[in-house]
C-alpha cells in the first residue's frame, strides 16, 4: 500500500495534534514528583534515565495514534515498547519518542521534545513532527511537501557568520570532538540538548550542524532518535547521512540502534559536504578504518 499526499498530508496532522497533547502533559509535570529509573545495558546517564512520564507520555500517544494504525495498517515502534517487528511487514510504521532528552527533562533544562515519525518499510522517513514543551514550538514535515513551524512554512535561512554545531553530553567530551572544531572553525558551540532539539535548534541557527562519531556499543542513538528529524531537516532544505554519506537505516533490521555508522545533519548540502567531509578524516584518521 502506498499512501497518496492527502493521506500523508491527514496523518501528519494528527501525528501534530498527539504530540501537542503529549508535550502539555510534559509541560505540565513537575520533574521532582518522578521516580527515576536506570535501563540496563545503557552507556552514558542520558541513554540510562527513563521515568514514569515516559511511558505515561507514549501510551498516550499510541492511544491518539490508535485509529490510524487500523485504518491504515501501520506498524508500530515506540521506545518504551518491545519492537513487535511489524515494521518489517507493514509498509509503514509510526515511531515515537514520547520524551527525547529525559535527563534535560530531569534537571529542569532546556533540550527535550516530543518526537513522531512515519517511516516505510525501506526506512524512508514520510512524516516527521517534533514539538518542545518548553517554548511551545511546533515542527511539522512531510515528504516532498515542506516543513512548516508553528503553522506556517519554514526553511532555514543563514544568518550566523559562525557556523552553528550543535552536540550532546557525550560527542562534547570526545576526544576527537575539539578537532573538529578547529577543522570548521570559526564556530560556535550550543548547550547539549536530546537529538530531537539539537536538530530542531539547528535548523533556526544555519548555517549550523549536528554529527556524532560511530560507536560499536548499544546504549543511545536508536531509529527513534532521529527518525523524525530525518525528514523534517531534508524537507527544510538540510541534509542528514551517516558519517559516510550513506542514507540513515531508519529501519535496521539487526538492531534498533543507530549510532554504529554515526551520522552528521547540516542546513545545506555545500556545509553538509564540508562538515562530513572533515568529521570523517578525523574519524578515519583516529581509528584506522
Amino acid at each position: 500500500m502506498k499512501l497518496s499526499t492527502e493521506n500523508l498530508l491527514l496523518l501528519s496532522e494528527l501525528a501534530l495534534s498527539v504530540a501537542e497533547q503529549a508535550a502539555e502533559k510534559i509541560a505540565e509535570t513537575s520533574p521532582e514528583s518522578l521516580e527515576v529509573e536506570c535501563k540496563a545495558g545503557a552507556v552514558s546517564r542520558a541513554s540510562e534515565v527513563v521515568s514514569q512520564l515516559d511511558r505515561d507520555v507514549e501510551g498516550l500517544i499510541l492511544e491518539g495514534l490508535s485509529g490510524s494504525i487500523d485504518d491504515y495498517d501501520l506498524g508500530v515502534l515506540a521506545e518504551e515498547s518491545e519492537d513487535s517487528q511489524a515494521r518489517f511487514e507493514k509498509s509503514y510504521f509510526w515511531c515515537v519518542d514520547p520524551l527525547d532528552g529525559t535527563l534535560p527533562f530531569l534537571e529542569g533544562k532546556p533540550g527535550y521534545a516530543v518526537s513522531i515519525a512515519l517511516i516505510d518499510r525501506e526506512g524512508t522517513p514520510w512524516i516527521g513532527v517534533g514539538v518542545d514543551p518548553r517554548r511551545g514550538d511546533k515542527f511539522r514535515g512531510v515528504r516532498g511537501a515542506g516543513v512548516q513551524l508553528n503553522g506556517r512554512d519554514f526553511s532555514g535561512e543563514a544568518g550566523n557568520e559562525k557556523l552553528a554545531v550543535l552536540t550532546d553530553r557525550s560527542m562534547a567530551k570526545h576526544p576527537l570532538f575539539q578537532s573538529c572544531l578547529e577543522a570548521l572553525a570559526p564556530t560556535q558551540i550550543f548547550p547539549p540538548a536530546g537529538a530531537v532539539m539539537n536538530v530542531l535548534n539547528m535548523l533556526r541557527e544555519a548555517p549550523a550542524c549536528y554529527f556524532k562519531f560511530p560507536k560499536p556499543e548499544l546504549g543511545g542513538g536508536s531509529i527513534w532518535d532521529y527518525a523524525a528529524t530525518a525528514c523534517i531537516c531534508t524537507e527544510a532544505g538540510g541534509v542528514v547521512t551517516d558519517l559516510f554519506g550513506d542514507p540513515l537505516d531508519l529501519n535496521r533490521k539487526d538492531s534498533t540502534f543507530m549510532n554504529h555508522r554515526g551520522f552528521v545533519y547540516a542546513t545545506d548540502p555545500e556545509l553538509h559536504a564540508r562538515v562530513r567531509g572533515e568529521v570523517e578524516k578525523i574519524w578515519t584518521g583516529a581509528s584506522g578504518e
